[in-house]
């Protein structure tokens, strides 16, 4: 009989690591802090103790160093490295790294090459860490062709995603909200993996859907919650990967309700927000029975007041406010 227990989204993904450590030799973990510290938000507590200094490797403060170093490694199968990079902002100084090199080395092989590696990073706002500490940029990862984009918003999908990104033969960029670490869910003792490219409806509804990515899935849960009891029914839907999309499930959704709003803390312009709304105009329009709302941050670096931070994101209000204009 499967065990299921309530734990951190943190924790859970320290069992998927743990988990793909024990099976597979070859899947080192390496990075800022990650060893004897056990991370800065403690995704590899005990990993060091239990692998060593050999498969759990703290890294100088080098990014374009170790995952160049990462990017090899998986090119020439000698390891399946996952990497942690602290903050998504600093992912600036590797994309010749991951840009030009992992993301384009399995199609300019003509696929004899793998490039099995995962890069774990974290995103949002909310902490007062200011502009260069606290931006959402998974948009710029899934403009490039050959990476894959994972941002979960739950435990249970963090630790099925994860295990999944591990196993998978190319490049991932995996997405976690700094503000989802602590947040419990029900998880699995033992191992599964969720496939990538698979969306999750959170909330089934048959008025207006709602297109939300990692903690803004939880804002709109309950807007949706709230709205409920007036005798509106919004359907709540998580991508969980940004690529592969599965546009399936999503265009299945609006079809369904007729309304989007989609909610997710990147910049407006060029966004992931933009890129579902493109999608509902040139695949759902006939179905669309009001225009396509995004609820995103104002197109400003993310201020350190928390007043103005407060502000900045998107809120609860804010996404309320869409789903009322649209409905």
């Amino acid at each position: 009989m499967a065990v299921v227990r309530e734990i951190t989204f943190a924790q859970a993904l320290n069992e998927a690591l743990d988990y793909e450590m024990s099976k597979d030799p070859k899947v080192v973990v390496m990075g800022e802090d990650v060893g004897v510290y056990g991370g800065i938000y403690g995704v590899t507590a005990g990993l060091y103790d239990k692998y060593g200094p050999e498969r759990v490797r703290d890294t100088p403060i080098a990014e374009s160093g170790f995952i160049g170093t990462a990017v090899g490694a998986a090119a020439t199968g000698l390891l399946r490295p996952v990497v942690e990079l602290m903050f998504i902002d600093f992912l600036g100084v590797t994309f010749d790294q991951l840009y030009n090199q992992a993301a384009k080395m399995r199609y300019m092989f003509g696929g004899k090459a793998k490039i099995s590696m995962v890069l774990r990073t974290t995103c949002g706002a909310g902490f007062s860490a200011a502009a260069q500490h606290s931006q959402s940029l998974h948009a710029l990862f899934s403009h490039v062709p050959g990476l894959k984009v994972v941002m979960p918003s739950t435990p249970y999908d963090a630790k099925g995603l994860l295990i999944s990104s591990i196993e998978d033969d190319d490049p991932v960029i995996f997405i976690e909200h700094k503000g989802l670490y602590a947040i419990k869910g029900e998880v699995p003792e033992e191992p599964y993996s969720i496939p990538l490219g698979e969306a999750d409806v959170k909330r089934e509804g048959k008025d207006i859907t709602i297109v939300a990515t990692a903690a803004m899935v939880h804002k709109s849960l309950e807007v949706a919650e709230k709205l409920e009891k007036e005798g509106v029914s919004v359907e709540v839907v998580d991508p969980r990967t940004i690529v592969p999309l599965d546009v399936d499930t999503i265009l299945s959704s609006i079809k369904k309700t007729g309304k989007l709003v989609v909610v997710d803390e990147g910049y407006p312009r060029a966004s992931f927000a933009s890129d579902i709304a493109a999608l509902a105009a040139s695949k759902a329009f006939d179905s669309l029975k009001a225009p396509v709302k995004i609820v995103t941050p104002p197109a400003t670096p993310v201020p350190f007041s928390p007043a103005l931070e407060s502000e900045w994101i998107p809120s609860t209000e804010k996404i309320e406010k869409a789903v009322r204009e649209v409905l």
